[in-house]
This record gives structure tokens, sequence and C-alpha cells, in this order.
């Protein structure tokens, strides 16, 4: 399944915790943007391990689930190059 990801943590302890699971799973394409390809069983894993970490009175993860046809369109402007913006950011 293709998936995309956001996230918003309050804490920087979480929130680097939170990037290097994402990164075990997925492309960083944005600081708290990633795009997944996993089966059902990967995801509800990482899952569990998300919601490990977070407290989530104050921190929130979405998952946006692309279905086959809905990925083949993703239009991107601007760049239109995959840059990895870990190599931007500092991952805590």
């Amino acid at each position: 399944m293709n998936m995309i990801v956001a996230y918003d943590i309050a804490d920087e302890k979480r929130l680097g915790a939170i990037a290097r699971i994402m990164l075990d799973y997925g492309t960083r394409v944005q600081k708290s943007i990633f795009e997944l390809q996993v089966t059902p069983g990967v995801f509800r894993e990482m899952q569990k391990r998300v919601e490990a970490v977070i407290v989530a009175e104050k921190d929130g993860v979405k998952y946006f689930p692309l279905c086959g046809r809905c990925s083949q369109t993703v239009e991107i402007i601007g760049k239109g190059v995959f840059t990895d913006p870990d190599l931007e950011y500092d991952v805590f």
C-alpha cells in the first residue's frame, strides 16, 4: 500500500524518534512528510512503534493512503527532481 505520513510533534526528542521510525519505512519528501510503500502488516508494526512514542494530547500523526490509481497521478511542481531532504535537515 502506498501512503503519505505527515506529523507534528511537540517535543524535539519525540520528533527525532518519530523521524527515525519513519526513515525505517519510507522516504522523506519534506521535513515532516514521508512517502511509504508498505504491506498492511508492516504498516501496523509502524503504527505501534509510533503510538509508543507520541503523546496523543500533544502530538499528531496523519496517515493518507493512496490508491494505485491516485499514486500514479501525483504531480510535482518546482524542482521536479527528488532531492534527499535528510541532507538538508538534522534528524535529532
